[in-house]
């Protein structure tokens, strides 16, 4: 516990490191470079490839985090302060806070171009320069609702569960997932078991995280009937097993439809605005507050 509130208050206080000394980026610099040397040839060949990269970038992850933890070992105050600064690299609250709030403060300001700036250069992947203020907001809203999972639930759920080695086994999976993950060209054969072991270690992360919506809302005043029933009835709708559940949790929260045209809609009402973003992120804090509760008290039980 003392080192999920350490790397907690580390998080918040100092933020991310820069990507020279950033995990994460050595992860992703890692899979990428393992990425370019794929081989031509069939489908299989390609599959065999992604798979064996992951798991090798994913085992060289957790074993490196066991190592460096057990160099310290000799000096427990020395231990405490890695691993929590490791734990602290292997999730960000403040970094999807506030990207977040980057986009609901340019939206409230009136300039719609720097929100779609701003999504576009932290959330989303997506092209944003046609998106209007609606679709803008909406964007933010599931971009905080689904990085809930991933960013802060899975990681420390993991951390209980196995420690430091488990959540950056997890972080590896999810950074392949993100880079490689996708259904076009080479990648859809590249990626696919990245992207198929993300969705299994996910799904009951993203269960748990959209729970804590459903009582974040309740906490923050916002309708956590409303985001039970929509989670049940739209959580299956997205193409992923596991993002429409935190995002229709929020949008019933809310009381709007979150769409991403072609391929979902989420939800019942008006599309977002900048005041709906800032409502998603007091439902949020709350769903945080929540999460980390559960994970500091999972701990002292396996203790």
């Amino acid at each position: 516990m003392t080192v999920l509130l350490v790397a907690l208050a580390l998080d918040l206080t100092l933020g991310e490191p820069p990507n020279r000394w950033h995990p994460v980026a050595w992860i992703g610099c890692l899979l990428g470079h393992g990425a370019r040397l794929a081989p031509q040839g069939p489908p299989w060949l390609l599959l065999l490839h992604g798979t064996l990269l992951v798991l090798l970038v994913a085992g060289a992850a957790a074993a490196g985090a066991w190592l460096v933890t057990g160099w310290a070992s000799p000096w427990p105050l020395l231990r405490m302060l890695v691993a929590a600064w490791l734990l602290k690299c292997a999730f960000s609250v403040r970094r999807l806070f506030g990207s977040v709030r980057e986009v609901q403060q340019a939206l409230a300001g009136g300039d719609l171009e720097g929100a779609r700036r701003a999504l576009g250069l932290h959330l989303v992947s997506r092209p944003t320069g046609d998106l209007d203020e609606g679709a803008v907001a909406s964007a933010a809203v599931e971009s905080l609702a689904e990085n809930l999972t991933d960013s802060v639930v899975a990681p420390l759920g993991f951390f209980a569960i196995g420690g430091l080695p488990a959540a950056w086994a997890y972080r590896t999976v999810n950074t392949a997932d993100a880079m490689i993950g996708y259904r076009r060209g080479r990648l859809e054969h590249l990626g696919k078991f990245a992207a198929r072991l993300d969705d299994a270690l996910n799904l009951l992360p993203a269960r748990l995280a959209a729970s804590a919506l459903v009582a974040g809302a309740w906490c923050a005043g916002e309708s956590g009937r409303g985001a039970w029933r929509t989670m049940r009835r739209d959580g299956s709708l997205t193409a992923s097993p596991n993002a429409g559940q935190t995002m229709a949790a929020m949008a019933g929260a809310l009381g709007v439809t979150l769409t991403k045209h072609g391929h979902y809609r989420l939800g019942a009402g008006p599309a977002p605005d900048a005041a709906d973003i800032e409502r998603a992120l007091a439902v949020a804090r709350w769903a945080c507050g929540l999460c980390l509760g559960a994970a500091a008290l999972a701990l002292a039980i396996l203790r």
